[in-house]
């Protein structure tokens, strides 16, 4: 057996042979006997680093999650990474994730059912007849630079939105504002034409174009979220897609965080922002948003420690942690659809028949049952179930002898001569289990081939914005609790349609019902709409979401919302919570 190093020697408390073990240490601070042999000096500092590394190697490292809880620091998965931190370039939930941590509209949200409470406005009042909204901000409402923000600064971002060359896609949500569409589209040049005036610095006047009994709630969304024109001008136009303002070092915000670091435009991290009017109640000191292309990456990610809570759970581990972990796992309810887009400025998807044969021939029940298992509910309608009351059309359910029948009509019987059509969906394994589902179904059932294709989700964005796709896995959140929320994406004039379909019906429909107050009635006229967009089987519906995803019992203040919305200053971490 080989002598025991010098190294085992000093950890083991026993001395090497041929030294002395009286001798002092000579250049190095003063340890006794007992902790301690003597070395030569050429040896003992390096023995004596090489030795706390060892020791240090020995002593478990806190996690982030442990860290974070002790420091009031969140790590959240937050899905695909962010193209953009501009508010009015975003697009998607993942995006709002991120910016209602940066930003606050004129109207808040009540952490636990999300119903109107003030925001940078404290107060306002609501003509009698409902077309006229007059806000009252609060006059310590300040930009994160310290400067004040105003009326002003709501008229001159609402302006930016819908400035034609700017090319915001969720322009259309503004359209509620008088005038706003006319002026959006370039029919009128004039913004004072437009029902957004500040009446003095801290008053705002909101007109309307019809009467929204939901624009508190719309209120809400990103899109009215103002920015700073000013320190945007510093950087570049304002009204340029493509001017790098959103970055930390030039970024001003107003809400309860400021942008800290973006490295590599991937992990986000946000601090406590001191000129929030509320910072008060902000409990939180940071918020680490960390992007996975993969779900499983995700999960494990949370199982090691570096998050707090993931976006989403692979179906894979649904099952064990129910069993093995049952205080961790969250099935919440969640205002959205799962569906597929088709795009009909292709020739071989410019039949609708051929559409509509691919919806009939999907069995959604065995898809939420056997493969997702989270609780989604079937549905071949694009409006969740019960939307503020409101009840959809059944739309085209599984009836395989209909969409045999359909795709003979429209010229391939049993699936003869039929194109090969491609399924474009961002990287994800849970979305990849879904399109081979798919895939298998219109194989075995129409005959038809369906090629998968998946891609990260920044080069999904922009090959839907460029309309450079065949079918295109999809989901729409609700951005405020009315089946209009859904139904406005599929007109004619929206930035979000990108299915090239257009249908003179179904804008009329939608439009007389935005001009009805009684619920009854405008609820029967956008039944019509849907059926119209339902039969053309432009989109192809799958399922109604459920938002399933993992916790640390030590995130509180985080409750399930319809909406999926969690106001940060609400949110805190407990020690010792795990």
């Amino acid at each position: 057996m080989r002598e025991p190093g010098p190294i085992f020697q000093l950890l083991f408390n026993r001395p090497p042979r041929g030294h002395p073990t009286q001798s002092p240490l000579r250049g190095t601070a003063h340890l006794t006997r007992s902790t301690l042999y003597v070395l030569p000096h050429f040896v003992s500092v390096s023995v004596f680093s090489i030795a706390l590394v060892l020791l240090a190697a020995c002593t478990p490292r806190e996690t982030n999650v442990e860290v974070g809880n002790r420091t009031q620091v969140l790590h959240r998965g937050q899905g695909p990474a962010l193209a953009d931190l501009d508010p009015h370039l975003a697009t998607g939930t993942t995006d709002y994730n991120v910016l209602s941590a940066l930003f606050e509209g004129l109207v808040g949200e009540h952490p636990e059912d999300l119903s109107p409470v003030p925001g940078v406005a404290e107060r306002w009042e609501i003509s009698p007849d409902g077309m006229s909204y007059t806000f009252h901000l609060r006059p310590d409402a300040k930009w994160s630079n310290g400067d004040a923000l105003t009326a002003h600064d709501f008229v001159a971002s609402w302006r930016r939105v819908l400035t034609p060359r700017f090319g915001a896609d969720y322009a259309n949500l503004l359209y509620v504002l008088a005038g706003a569409e006319a002026f959006h589209r370039g029919v009128v040049e004039d913004f004072a034409t437009v029902g957004a005036v500040a009446l003095d610095t801290h008053t705002l006047q909101v007109n309307l174009e019809f009467p929204a009994p939901y624009l508190l709630s719309l209120l809400q969304h990103w899109m009215w979220f103002p920015v700073h024109v000013a320190a945007i001008e510093s950087v570049g136009d304002p009204y340029a897609r493509t001017t790098p303002w959103a970055r930390p070092e030039t970024m001003v915000s107003n809400g309860p965080f400021t942008l800290a670091a973006w490295p590599n435009r991937e992990r986000i991290v946000v601090q406590k922002n001191p000129a929030y009017w509320d910072a008060d109640t902000v409990r939180l000191q940071e918020i680490h948003f960390h992007p996975f292309e993969g779900v499983d990456t995700e999960e494990r990610a949370f199982r090691s420690g570096q998050i707090h809570l993931t976006d989403a759970l692979p179906i894979s581990k649904i099952e064990a942690y129910r069993q093995n972990d049952p205080e961790l796992p969250r099935i919440d309810p969640y205002l959205g659809t799962y569906f597929f887009r088709l795009n009909t400025r292709l020739p071989h998807l410019d039949n609708q028949r051929l559409r509509a044969a691919l919806s009939h021939a999907i069995d959604r029940t065995t898809i939420v049952n056997q493969i997702l298992k989270g609780g989604q509910l079937p549905a071949a309608s694009l409006t969740p179930a019960g939307t503020a009351g409101y009840e959809p059309p059944p739309g085209l359910t599984y009836d395989l002898p209909r969409a045999r029948e359909l795709l003979a009509a429209a010229g391939f019987p049993a699936g003869e001569g039929a194109p090969a059509i491609e399924l474009l969906f961002n990287t994800s394994e849970n979305h990849r289990l879904v399109a081979e589902a798919l895939q298998a179904m219109w194989r075995r059932n129409l005959g038809i081939e369906i090629t998968l294709h998946n891609m990260e989700n920044k080069t999904v964005l922009e090959s839907r914005r460029q309309g450079d796709y065949e079918m295109l896995r999809s989901v729409w959140i609700a951005d405020y609790a009315d089946p209009t929320s859904f139904l406005d994406v599929f007109k004619s004039s929206s930035g979000n349609n990108y299915t090239g379909w257009a249908d003179a019906d179904y804008d009329r429909l939608l439009f007389e019902a935005s001009r009805t107050i009684d619920d009854h009635k405008r609820f029967a006229l956008l039944h019509q709409a849907e059926q119209r967009l339902l039969e053309q089987a432009v989109v192809i519906p799958l399922y109604t979401f459920t938002h399933v995803f993992v916790k640390a019992p030590s995130v509180q203040g985080w409750h399930p919302t319809l909406l999926d919305h969690h106001p940060y200053k609400h949110v805190w971490l407990e020690e010792g919570s795990g």
